[in-house]
């Protein structure tokens, strides 16, 4: 289904606000402008209308009209998505920020989530309990953009990714109906959702897998900074510590600014540094023994280790990075962290074009490499790094500089990496991008988009084309 601007406009939106219980915000209503607003400045959109959906058949209602007016689907969630498909001219926004409640059973250790919940909803649900599921680095990112692009975080080495931790999901087709899926109930949606992005429908709720975490959810964490002078060694010692170490203990390591706010020293803000953020999750008895490496190495300039709850650490670097600044974004996947690599990034460490500006590498080892690649549709399960480098800042003046920055960067670094992307992490890059990023399971996500979603309803996304021939 391809829509056109003109079928868009002269589409009947008086019946579709008739048919909701949330509301339809159109050009010109008041608040117009905030609600196609998304978490990437750099992104300006004009929606032809935004749906704010209360329930699942909100969502239902918005799919037929837009089947029956021909008009073209986004689908926002947290509206974290990095390319900013949160949002689209012309388009149909199905605006999930309403759905908002956060279930935990503590006794069967699982949480549902509604579409519209962030981090920050999940974690004031699970923490409370001693608990938490896999998720990412940001409290204020979005559950459903997270999860479909597969959910590297603190707990990936200990417990997987988030969608290793995805019981079920439900989930609003193209063709207006709403479905369960599970390991159970059409298996393979349930395979394809787990890293496939959202191509295959709307998800209005997910189920995960909770596991007890620290003790009673307290961990111990925070970063250990470096004088960006020692990058070289601080990635050496880090490439070889980390996949020897617990897995109860996990870190990314990053090329920054300190922030200049507390508890940073003051001495240090605006230093530009390596840093490395710690997450140890194991018993506190242990903590000495198993930290020990990581408070002595090198001559740090701070070591921020403490007891905290999961949820102060997932949510540090909130308010560093509000809603609104300008991001542009470039990712790959990396086998290693080669010593080419390494003097790529103290080039590019040493030319941070703002205090916003960074370079993270995640890793995907432990739990998370012991999935095959072919279990779910996240393909990149060698032990490695999700790389990223960002560009960001609040003024829109700088918008060239920090574009070309990321840009120099990756395409001095690419040529060391294994060749995709973390999907959740790009821009709109390309078909070729997008399969470089499934492997080998891209085939068989085209055969699920065939029977799901034929004709290529869901195509604001990482788009996954529908193979040819019959859908049935």
């Amino acid at each position: 289904m391809t829509a056109t601007s003109a079928g868009i406009a002269t589409a009947p939106y008086g019946e579709l606000t008739e048919a909701l219980r949330g509301d339809l915000i159109r050009p010109g209503d008041p608040g117009y402008d905030e609600a196609r607003a998304v978490y990437n400045g750099m992104i300006d959109k004009r929606p032809a209308a935004i749906a704010r959906c209360r329930d699942a058949a909100d969502v239902v209602a918005c799919v037929r009209f837009a089947r029956d007016h021909d008009a073209e689907i986004a689908v926002r969630g947290g509206g974290h998505s990095a390319a900013g498909l949160g949002a689209w001219d012309d388009a149909l926004v199905i605006d999930l920020s309403l759905l908002r409640s956060a279930t935990v059973s503590p006794e069967d250790h699982t949480v549902r989530a509604d579409a519209g919940c962030t981090w920050a909803d999940v974690d004031h649900a699970t923490v409370a309990f001693g608990m938490a599921t896999p998720s990412g680095f940001l409290a204020s990112t979005g559950v459903a953009g997270l999860t479909l692009g597969g959910g590297i975080g603190y707990l990936s080495r200990r417990f997987g990714l988030t969608v290793d931790n995805l019981l079920a999901a439900d989930v609003v087709l193209a063709d207006g109906t709403l479905v369960t899926a599970s390991e159970n109930s059409h298996s393979d949606l349930f395979w394809a959702l787990r890293g496939g992005g959202g191509n295959f429908g709307v998800v209005t709720s997910f189920t995960f897998r909770c596991h007890d975490i620290g003790e009673g959810g307290t961990i111990i964490g925070g970063p250990v900074f470096y004088d960006l002078s020692d990058t070289a060694e601080v990635m050496r010692w880090y490439r070889e510590l980390l996949p020897s170490l617990p897995e109860e203990l996990s870190g990314w390591i990053a090329l920054l600014t300190v922030p200049p706010v507390a508890p940073f020293p003051e001495a240090l803000w605006g230093r530009k540094v390596i840093g490395i953020v710690w997450c140890y999750t194991g018993p506190h008895d242990r903590a000495d023994e198993v930290l020990e490496p990581v408070r002595t190495y090198g001559s740090p300039l701070l070591v921020g280790l403490q007891p905290m709850p999961f949820s102060v650490l997932q949510s540090a670097f909130d308010a560093l990075y509000p809603a609104g600044l300008q991001w542009y974004w470039r990712a790959d996947f990396f086998n290693e962290i080669s010593d080419a690599a390494i003097a790529v990034h103290r080039k590019y460490g040493e030319r941070l074009p703002t205090g916003h500006s960074t370079m993270h590498m995640y890793p995907i080892d432990g739990a998370a490499s012991r999935v095959a690649a072919d279990a779910t549709a996240f393909a990149y399960r060698d032990g490695g790094w999700a790389g990223v480098i960002v560009g960001v800042d609040p003024d829109p003046a700088n918008a060239a500089v920090i574009s070309e920055w990321a840009k120099d960067y990756w395409e001095e670094l690419h040529p060391t990496s294994a060749g995709g992307a973390y999907i959740n992490f790009m821009m709109d890059e390309g078909q070729d991008r997008v399969k470089a990023s499934y492997r080998g399971n891209y085939d068989r996500l085209t055969q699920v988009k065939r029977r799901y979603d034929p004709g290529n309803t869901f195509h604001i996304n990482q788009n996954i084309q529908p193979a040819s021939g019959s859908s049935a």
